[in-house]
Parts: C-alpha cells; sequence; structure tokens
C-alpha cells in the first residue's frame, strides 16, 4: 500500500519532511503479517520433502527414518511438527522419463527468525549428507497460527 501524503502546514522540519515522515510511519506497518484477533500470532509454516530413493543403493527404510527423525528431527524441533508419507516424481531431463519416489514430508511452524530459518536448513543439511541427496526440497508460507494453551478459547 503506497499512502501520498501532502501537507500545507508549515512547521519547524519544513513541509516536504514533514509530509516524508508522515508517509513512512503509516509505511511501517504494510508488509507485516498482521493476525486477527484470537487467530495466534504470526509465523512460517515450513514444508521439507525428503525423498527416500538413494542412487546406488534401495530406499531409505522405515527404521532408518525413524533413527533420523530421533537424533535429528525432534533434538531440533521440540516443541513439534507434523509428518506424512508422500509420492514425489519429477521429469528426468535426459530420459524425458517420470521418476516417482516414496518422499517423507515434514511441516512445522515457527516464528518468523533466522533462528528458525538455520534450524530447518541444519535439518536439511544432515538429510542430504546422512543419505547423499543432491538437495531436500522446501516450500515456506507466512502464516497465523496458536500453538498455545493460554490462546485457546
Amino acid at each position: 500500500m503506497i499512502i501520498f501524503w501532502k501537507s500545507e502546514r508549515k512547521n519547524f522540519f519544513g513541509t516536504r519532511w514533514y509530509s516524508s515522515l508522515l508517509s513512512l510511519l503509516f509505511l511501517s506497518g504494510c508488509g507485516a503479517n498482521q493476525c486477527p484477533a484470537g487467530a495466534g500470532q504470526s509465523m512460517r509454516v515450513y514444508d521439507l520433502y525428503f525423498g527416500r530413493s538413494v542412487s546406488g543403493r534401495g530406499e531409505v527404510t522405515d527404521k532408518e527414518w525413524r533413527d533420523f527423525r530421533n537424533e535429528i528431527v525432534t533434538p531440533a524441533l521440540p516443541n513439534g511438527y507434523t509428518v506424512l508419507d508422500g509420492q514425489g516424481a519429477w521429469l528426468n531431463p535426459r530420459s524425458r522419463s517420470t521418476i516417482a519416489e516414496a518422499t517423507k514430508v515434514l511441516r512445522v511452524a515457527m516464528p518468523d527468525t533466522a533462528e528458525s530459518q538455520s534450524i530447518v536448513n541444519r535439518i536439511r543439511g544432515a538429510w542430504q549428507r546422512r543419505f547423499h541427496q543432491y538437495v531436500v526440497g522446501m516450500t515456506v508460507q507466512t502464516a497465523c497460527g496458536s500453538f498455545s494453551p493460554s490462546e485457546a478459547p
């Protein structure tokens, strides 16, 4: 939102400076996610896509996933997260055929901070190193959310 403010008021600071200051004050809240009353706090929702195919061997087993979850994910996200089973697919550019693999989708809502992003990236990097993956896909959304009993109706 852009607000144009024209002031004819002359004061110590001058018309142009005064108008600019007022515009800046109005715009300072733009872009911030304002959550309505009762809708919780502004946060980021991260979805991570862990492909289970490993080149040169079989899929990551359920036990390997549980070990990774228990050793890496839960200590990094002690306040909770959700894991869904999925099926990922993409087009192989060389063979032009569809490649599909089992996928674990991890969803977590966290405060919108640099530390949250760092935690998520450490989890992604740990999977990539442990299972020799090229990348762990990620999508990020801004949302309002509540996970606190004090915010429950």
